[in-house]
């Protein structure tokens, strides 16, 4: 499990950097760069691809008939591109995995990003339908406290129990709103789509509802990635 702590932060900034202007991003740009943490891009490759996107951007002659840099999925496929590179470059050398305590996770951090998402679930409206779910990330917590986890299970069982939470509240959304918010998603993603993949398009459109219904309810992300860094 990489050191993915500061992912979105860097990211952000880094992109801020290169406009030059403190443009705030986007749900669809949090979508994508949760597309690009799930696929397991590392934060160098982004990075790069932004700083790359931007680089022939500047060098066009004729700016004026370009889109302006307004977002992250313009930077889309330089991002591929450099993870790609990465992937040559990094064929037949030793992985380098970092230590558990460079990587920050402590067992009493751990235990309490669980058993506070646990409580946030028990405090939401569909707490009844959440309960299941609060009940498993307790056990987790407990479990935590008495040995460190492995960490790369754990994250698995949460992405598991994830699953499960985004299910409920799309069956219990109803249908015209799922669908407002699915096009309010196609709709920003329409500038960038010749960018993009189709799979990668499928993936942000995804993150993008699931974001919007965690905010709506004020439910939490189980992932380890989005456990305090305090």
């Amino acid at each position: 499990m990489q050191n993915y702590f500061n992912y979105f932060t860097e990211i952000e900034e880094h992109f801020q950097r290169r406009r030059g202007s403190l443009l705030l991003l986007s749900t669809i740009d949090w979508a994508l760069i949760e597309t690009w943490r799930e696929a397991g891009i590392p934060l160098a490759a982004v990075l790069q691809g932004i700083d790359a996107a931007f680089d022939k951007y500047d060098a066009r002659k004729n700016k004026a008939r370009v889109r302006r840099v307004n977002g992250l999925a313009y930077c889309a496929q330089e991002v591929i591109s450099a993870m790609d590179t990465m992937q040559e470059a990094a064929v037949g050398a030793a992985p380098v995995r970092p230590s558990t305590e460079e990587q920050g996770f402590e067992q009493e951090r751990i235990a309490a990003h669980l058993e506070a998402a646990a409580q946030q679930l028990r405090n939401a409206p569909q707490s009844g339908s959440l309960a299941e779910i609060a009940d498993r990330l307790q056990v987790l917590a407990a479990d935590a406290r008495t040995k460190l986890p492995h960490l790369e299970e754990l994250e698995q069982s949460l992405t598991v129990l994830e699953e499960k939470l985004f299910a409920i509240l799309l069956t219990g959304t109803p249908e015209t709103e799922l669908l407002s918010l699915r096009q309010q998603a196609a709709a920003e993603l329409a500038p960038y789509r010749s960018r993009m993949p189709a799979m990668q398009i499928r993936q942000v459109e995804q993150q993008f509802l699931h974001k919007r219904l965690l905010e709506k309810f004020n439910l939490p992300r189980l992932s380890l990635f989005y456990m305090s860094q305090a």
